[in-house]
């Protein structure tokens, strides 16, 4: 048996959570927030950094040479040498393009830093009241991080995990999922194991 609840988080946005019925001893539980596609945040914070790249070179370009190419009136037509002050405004203009382009640079490391360790879309607890539980945790990237616990060294379920959690549910989710962890828990304690 398989239904989905639609739950809020903490700051107001939609979250899902899917419950599955495998047996009354086994139970999934998958809580999902609204996914972020990389492929597009890439292209709209590529799109804006190079716009912004752009209009920093081209105002940079007529901040450094306000008059070039000068053609000087005495030499009939023949341009001037630059000055010292001009090649010290495209040094200085060189320098602010490197550390704009390294700022893209980071900024764009950092994105994808986040999007591939932080941004989690979906986490999922597996519960087998004679096996353990799997907890697993998705991210944007789709990186997987998955931890198992052994029913052995299960000695009851709490809600501390909440503040780990990317989603950051609200309590009427956490209970939902709590009471049916306590059930399954109920269920092994209840049902004598067979050595």
């Amino acid at each position: 048996m398989e239904d989905e609840l639609t739950f809020s988080d903490i700051y107001g946005g939609r979250l899902a959570l899917l419950r599955r019925y495998y047996s009354p001893s086994c139970r999934e539980f998958c809580l999902s927030c609204p996914r972020l596609s990389l492929r597009s945040l890439t292209a709209v914070t590529c799109s804006v950094w190079l716009a912004a790249y752009g209009l920093f070179t081209l105002f940079e370009q007529n901040k450094a040479f306000p008059a070039w190419p000068r053609v000087d009136s005495l030499n009939s037509g023949i341009c001037r040498r630059p000055s010292g002050n001009l090649t010290a405004g495209v040094w200085l203009s060189l320098q602010n393009s490197m550390i704009l382009s390294a700022a893209i640079f980071i900024t764009l490391i950092g994105l994808l830093g986040y999007l591939h360790f932080v941004k989690i879309d979906q986490e999922t607890l597996l519960i087998i009241d004679s096996l353990g539980i799997q907890m697993t945790s998705s991210y944007a990237s789709g990186k997987e991080s998955t931890t198992f616990i052994e029913m052995g060294k299960v000695k009851d379920v709490i809600i501390n995990e909440a503040i780990y959690m990317s989603a950051k549910p609200r309590l009427d989710c956490l209970i939902e999922v709590y009471r049916s962890c306590q059930e399954i828990l109920a269920h092994g304690k209840a049902t004598p194991t067979s050595p």
